[in-house]
């Protein structure tokens, strides 16, 4: 049996979970690129693993945007090399740091007031301002 895929100090999962398809990857190559299936489709079903906390779960699900399905398998496809290990190194390495962006909790905003001194200093940049335009305009009466 495979080690686990170490994402956090808490968050595993197993290489079971991952499931890879491997396709002809477009693009050149030669001869070779009508022969090989050196491309990689990483698939790894985010809803039913049980090795993903709920939040993180909703975190990664928002992150992945597009390369998520409907189901909620995670979908990365790699055709950046023309050798396969590299592919599958590369989809999985890519996995991983969806997977650990996810597992950060955001800090949350805190509102805040702005300063006086802000206000006096965005209400003296203003009138800065309208003064510059005051003195381009043409004068009263010389129509």
């Amino acid at each position: 049996m495979a080690d686990p895929i170490t994402i956090t100090r808490t968050v595993s999962i197993d290489p079971a979970e991952l499931d890879e398809t491997f396709v002809r990857s477009s693009g050149p190559g030669g001869q070779n690129v009508n022969k090989v299936a050196s491309a990689v489709q990483l698939r790894f079903d985010l809803v039913n693993s049980p090795n993903i906390p709920e939040p993180m779960k909703r975190r990664v699900a928002a992150l992945a945007g597009s390369r998520i399905t409907k189901e909620g398998v995670i979908v990365i496809t790699s055709n950046s090399h023309r050798d396969q290990p590299l592919n599958r190194a590369e989809a999985l390495s890519r996995l991983v740091a969806l997977l650990r962006e996810g597992a950060f909790v955001p800090k949350p905003r805190v509102a805040t007031r702005p300063t006086l001194a802000s206000k006096k200093r965005r209400l003296e940049g203003k009138s800065v301002r309208s003064a510059v335009k005051r003195m381009r305009s043409r004068p009263p009466g010389e129509d």
